[in-house]
């Protein structure tokens, strides 16, 4: 049932969502999203959220499957509905975790697409540096590469967490967290040679500091960097599905492949689980399984 009690417990949980976890307005709305599923089941079923036990919630997730809904996002939906009453039980709210042995439906591992260094080198080779943007594109990219920044972290640079001649840039991630990330030489050399065009350019009041601007003297969009990947790696004959992501995948995977220690590569990428890095060691895995299958003497079948 939806009354008053329910709608403030909502309320509190939106409240520890933005200001204490630091969620962006989107990352709330998707828990919110996840949350309402549950509200909309309950009034079905004439209880409130404090009431509910496993059994109820376990009749939730097999709901979901006989609506169609998939695995991957009938497992989303059951993360939101945990963090919801781990939120309750932190404020005493409820005595015991109704959600604490619900499994969620199990779901294939999805690994990262990346791309090779031959391929990332294609990407950048075909940047037009006599145009008025190129040497800006080049820079970001190289940055992408570098820093396995994502792209509202690269958009969101500033002079004063550039510390070029240390070698590191300070990146501002999820929840607002900073970290020290080093920069390659390559990226470094890029960004000294876009500064000489950027000094030219009219900054719009408020974007004195933004690293990478746009024609306008703005800072620029993450639309605007899916944009010019699309078109580089087009340019370059390259037929993967390419984002910004992809490149941060890619820094990973070569960071892995080159034999960096993976708690290094989480404190890079700003993972604040190991688990999330960890995919990139079955990245590698699988790339070394194919490297032997193409490869090895014994698999060639003639």
């Amino acid at each position: 049932m939806q009354n008053e009690s329910t709608l403030s417990l909502v309320q509190s949980y939106r409240t520890y969502l933005v200001l204490e976890k630091s969620l962006s307005y989107h990352s709330v709305e998707a828990y919110l999203d996840d949350l309402n599923k549950l509200l909309n089941y309950l009034r079905d079923i004439n209880k409130h959220p404090q009431e509910i036990v496993l059994e109820d919630l376990q009749k939730l997730v097999a709901s979901l499957h006989e609506m169609g809904i998939n695995p991957r996002s009938q497992a989303r939906i059951v993360s939101g509905i945990k963090s919801f009453y781990r939120y309750l039980l932190m404020e005493n709210l409820i005595k015991t975790d109704p959600t604490e042995l619900l499994e969620s439906p199990k779901i294939g591992l999805k690994l990262p697409e990346f791309l090779t260094l031959d391929e990332i080198n294609k990407i950048l080779s075909v940047i037009d540096l006599s145009q008025a943007e190129g040497q800006r594109n080049k820079a970001i990219l190289e940055t992408l590469y570098s820093c396995g920044l994502r792209v509202s972290e690269l958009t969101g640079l500033r002079f004063p967490n550039l510390y070029l001649n240390e070698g590191f840039v300070k990146v501002e991630g999820k929840g607002g967290k900073q970290r020290l990330v080093p920069i390659s030489k390559a990226a470094i050399k890029e960004i000294n040679l876009y500064l000489s065009d950027r000094y030219h350019i009219p900054v719009k009041k408020g974007f004195e500091d933004t690293l990478f601007l746009s024609r306008r003297g703005t800072a620029l969009s993450r639309i605007m960097i899916f944009h010019l990947i699309k078109i580089y790696t087009e340019l370059a004959g390259i037929k993967k599905n390419v984002s910004p992501h992809t490149f941060r995948h890619s820094f990973a995977t070569h960071l892995l492949e080159g034999g960096a220690n993976l708690r290094a590569i989480q404190a890079m990428l700003g993972h604040e689980k190991i688990a999330t890095t960890e995919i990139y060691t079955h990245l590698d895995r699988d790339f070394l399984r194919s490297e032997i299958l193409n490869h090895h003497p014994r698999n060639r079948i003639s």
